[in-house]
């Protein structure tokens, strides 16, 4: 399951029986030469994931962001038991108040509205001030007839806030809704990992879809899946490379390479420098 996937140890403790031996000079040098230990799969994976606020200071332009309703945060509406405690450790460990950040500010000169999902802070799940969050900044964009913008990267629905949070998907939805008939641009920015309800919801629904190379993107894990259909499913099934194939999304973009890129897509959109539609 996905929470396995985001809270499993790094490293696993294998207990081993104490065994004498020489020393060999030449396989002491040989163990030196590899250098330290290379990271494991997991370790890539986490760190391959967005930093929201290193996403913002990569992509807008200094000193032009102002970031919109820092004071909202999660509380307990359903009293589910610990959820308190892990919200603090959340808060705690990312320096955060929420699961996502949202603003506005200039891409190289073009303003946008911009939304960063933090997957460090409760595998980015969506609850209520998420998904509160991100539709007002939805709301913003179409008072300030201004594209947006929306880095995906989440487990999915939060459930600790039950069927609140599952809520989140059609709300932020049906702002969308009304930003596509202002005819406003809104571009989906696809990260590890974009699953569950954000994928069900807002995740998929740009105008232009782009990803980062090997994200994984889908609803359901390919585990669950694959019990499920009891089949096995096909190689890169749910990675990023195997989505464009298909069709479900426009485009895969390094992160190097993102401020450039959505630029380029805003002044293509823009008309006469004012509306962007």
């Amino acid at each position: 399951m996905l929470k396995d996937f985001f809270t499993r140890k790094k490293y696993a403790t294998i207990a081993v029986q104490a065994k004498t031996y020489k020393e060999n000079p030449t396989e002491i040098k040989e163990i030196e030469d590899i250098g330290p230990v290379s990271n494991t799969s997991y370790d890539k994976i986490k760190d391959s994931r967005i930093n929201p606020r290193q996403i913002i200071q990569d992509i807008i332009d200094e000193e032009t962001f102002v970031e919109y309703d820092r004071d909202l945060e999660a509380s307990n509406p359903l009293d589910f038991p610990d959820y308190n405690t892990k919200i603090a450790q959340a808060k705690e460990a990312t320096k955060e108040k929420e699961a996502v950040i949202t603003g506005e500010g200039d891409i190289k000169g073009e303003r946008a509205i911009i939304c960063v999902m933090n997957p460090n802070f409760m595998m980015g799940s969506m609850g209520t001030v998420v998904g509160e969050k991100i539709t007002r900044a939805i709301e913003k964009a179409i008072e300030k007839k201004l594209p947006l913008i929306i880095f995906s990267a989440s487990g999915g629905a939060r459930m600790q806030e039950g069927i609140l949070s599952l809520m989140q998907m059609a709300k932020t939805s049906a702002a969308l809704a009304r930003l596509d008939e202002s005819g406003l641009l809104y571009i989906s920015v696809l990260t590890d990992p974009t699953t569950g309800g954000v994928t069900a919801s807002f995740a998929m629904l740009g105008d232009i879809v782009l990803a980062e190379p090997g994200a994984l993107i889908g609803f359901a894990g390919p585990r669950v899946i694959e019990q499920t259909i009891k089949q096995k499913l096909p190689e890169g099934f749910q990675r990023a490379e195997f989505l464009l194939e298909k069709g479900f999304i426009d485009k895969i973009v390094k992160r190097e390479d993102m401020k450039d890129t959505l630029s380029k897509i805003i002044r293509l959109h823009s008309r006469g420098g004012e509306v962007h539609g």
